[in-house]
């Protein structure tokens, strides 16, 4: 296989520099990490410089990031913490988006394309803020709580969507395959969380500070054999992804906490040190620059799209804030409901490629949720922190909050 070596030097030579961009900055205004890794994707890609080129290794390595990226946000998923009126506010406000996204989607193209373009304004990136909120120091208190349920809604209900409409099957043919992967993933979890861990505990402590890293091994056979099924069944690996990582969740579930936290630090480790950097940066690096500047309908798409982020996926999660949010809470949580990415690029590849979207919509529609992710994350991080000086808790909401 040939490797370009540039590109293969850079892509981690800016996931170096991203992390130590982000603390300068932080003197002055805190911008995520992801922010730099996407700018400087494109700074450095094909649309600017042209030092790092697309390359099917990289690209290899991408795909895995981003399935890491959903497999981090399914592991990270406290259903404990979101069940009950944080969930049922969340999907109803996503069940509110649908219709908005696909009467936008129609103005826009009345086509095939409406529904594509439909389901991506319908989603959020919960794998794309779970490093925000956490370097923010809110993934545990009650407002972050109330985020990652809209994220969980905007993030799993989207993938179902895609699996359904989009497959290239027939709806009722792509739910019973849907059925199917439920039922298997059904079982496994269901096993995983009755089952008598101990011997597997037991394994993982014994290995844990080890060359043997059990834990860790078993953590990527799950995410390879979900993301695999899924594979075989036609369905976006993302699903699969996702649904490993609640899976790997269950299966740690009853082992030490000290082990569970030393895990945790592992596949942050990988994920977000290795993996998921170079998605952002190669979501940068591939991204159509040109097709987006070049014709003026595909250039007024952008900004066009940043806003409809807002209506269609904002503005339902604005509204369906926990009740007592003041106003500088909800404004919030519609900039973090509204972000959104890795999903978009999911739905522009797929439109694509059969067809049914032209590549300057799709670059418009990539280039707004690179805004979104760009903009309203730090926006929001900004207003809760002007909008109040209490001191952060861990979070208590249960199924009644």
């Amino acid at each position: 296989m040939h490797v370009d070596v540039p590109t293969l030097v850079l892509i981690p030579a800016i996931a170096a520099i991203a992390p130590l961009a982000t603390r300068a900055f932080g003197k002055w205004i805190a911008i995520p990490v992801v922010i730099f890794e996407l700018v400087l994707g494109i700074a450095l890609g094909p649309s600017v410089l042209g030092w790092v080129r697309p390359d099917p290794f990289i690209e290899l390595l991408s795909d895995f990031g981003l399935a890491m990226l959903f497999f981090l946000a399914g592991q990270e998923i406290d259903f404990e913490a979101i069940r009950g009126r944080p969930l049922v506010r969340a999907s109803l406000g996503w069940l509110i988006s649908v219709p908005l996204g696909l009467a936008a989607g129609w103005l826009i193209d009345p086509d095939a394309g409406a529904v594509f373009i439909g389901i991506a304004l319908t989603s959020t990136a919960l794998g794309a803020l779970l490093p925000i909120l956490r370097d923010a120091g809110m993934l545990r208190t009650p407002f972050g709580v109330s985020v990652f349920a809209i994220g969980a809604a905007g993030e799993f209900l989207p993938l179902i969507a895609i699996s359904i409409f989009l497959s290239g099957r027939s709806p009722l043919h792509a739910a019973v395959v849907l059925l199917a992967f439920a039922g298997i993933t059904g079982v496994v979890i269901w096993r995983a969380s009755r089952g008598d861990g101990r011997p597997l505990h037991a394994a993982i402590g014994a290995t844990l500070h080890t060359s043997g890293q059990f834990a860790i091994r078993l953590v990527i056979v799950v995410l390879l054999a979900l993301v695999g099924l899924s594979i075989v069944l036609d369905i976006d690996m993302l699903l699969g992804a996702f649904a490993a990582g609640v899976i790997a969740r269950l299966l740690l579930q009853g082992a030490p906490e000290q082990d569970r936290r030393t895990i945790e630090v592992k596949l942050d480790g990988i994920g977000f040190g290795v993996f998921v950097p170079i998605f952002f940066i190669y979501t940068g690096v591939t991204f159509d620059l040109e097709a987006l500047v070049e014709d003026a309908r595909t250039f007024i798409l952008l900004p066009v799209f940043t806003v409809l982020l807002l209506v269609v996926r904002g503005l339902p999660s604005a509204l369906l804030a926990p009740p007592g949010a003041h106003l500088g809470e909800r404004i919030a949580t519609g900039l973090f409901g509204a972000t959104a990415l890795p999903i978009i690029v999911a739905v522009t590849t797929i439109g694509v490629e059969a067809g049914d979207m032209d590549s300057g919509t799709a670059s418009a529609l990539v280039g707004a949720g690179l805004l979104s992710l760009l903009l309203y994350p730090l926006i929001a991080i900004a207003i809760t922190r002007s909008g109040t000086r209490r001191p952060r808790q861990e979070s208590n909401l249960r199924p009644r909050d």
